[in-house]
């Protein structure tokens, strides 16, 4: 069942190494992760699952120990998804770059003593595709905690990602109201063709989350709620 949600922007920029002299731009985002980090802690879990978008050849499972790294950005730093001290990474595909974000955070909070695994689910998976998913990481242990990472739209501004689309502001702010409130069918009816076409990586994760926590009967915080470079970017706990 789920006890606990901790839901973290995924942009590699959140790690500092990565960001270098624009390091200090993200620290509120950063600080807010680690709150929501903390709401995970204090459910006192059997089962962490990190779940993030990934490209379709990327996307599964990823069990605890599985390796990932900062190098496609110029970063000579490696993570890990938890797993006792010491033990090797076992061999298998690297973790995409969410999972990888998220195991940086696990590690900056010191997470430790509890399995952390990893899903990667395609930004273009089915409403209720995701909706299964969940459900399934939600039966995986008597009490699961999930951190799920992904982006709002990347369309805010001219400079985006995406370059502007006006339709960004009004999707960005129907997902963080639906993840600060953990409105379930809120979530649930974010359209994943325009979440597409906006490159908003965080519906299909966000999906996934409230398929887990029906009937859980969990409450939301907003935590963090911005747009920096012009991307989306949402914090929220919920327990």
């Amino acid at each position: 069942m789920l006890v606990a949600a901790a839901v973290c922007p995924c942009p590699p920029l959140l790690v500092p190494e990565v960001a270098a002299g624009a390091a200090f731009e993200l620290d509120d985002a950063r600080t807010a992760c680690r709150d929501a980090l903390g709401v995970l802690a204090a459910a006192r879990p059997d089962l962490l699952v990190v779940v993030g978008p990934a490209e379709a050849d990327r996307e599964g499972p990823y069990p605890a120990g599985a390796a990932g790294s900062f190098a496609g950005f110029g970063v000579g730093l490696s993570v890990r998804l938890g797993g006792p001290s010491g033990d090797t990474a076992p061999a298998g595909r690297e973790l995409p770059a969410s999972l990888a974000v998220g195991a940086w955070l696990l590690d900056r909070a010191r997470w430790s003593g509890i399995p952390v695994e990893g899903l990667a689910v395609g930004e273009r998976l089915a409403v209720d595709s995701c909706a299964l998913a969940g459900k399934e990481l939600a039966a995986r242990a008597d009490r699961v905690a999930l951190l799920v990472m992904g982006d709002g739209s990347a369309c805010r501004t001219v400079k985006s990602p995406g370059y502007l689309d006006e339709r960004a502001v009004d999707f960005d702010s129907a997902a963080t109201r639906a993840l600060g409130d953990a409105d379930l069918p809120a979530l649930s009816a974010l359209d994943p063709s325009l979440s597409y076409a906006l490159k908003a990586s965080g519906r299909a994760p966000w999906q996934v989350l409230a398929g887990a926590a029906e009937g859980a009967g969990l409450g939301g915080q907003l935590l963090y709620a911005d747009a920096p470079y012009g991307v989306g970017y949402t914090v929220a706990a919920w327990s």
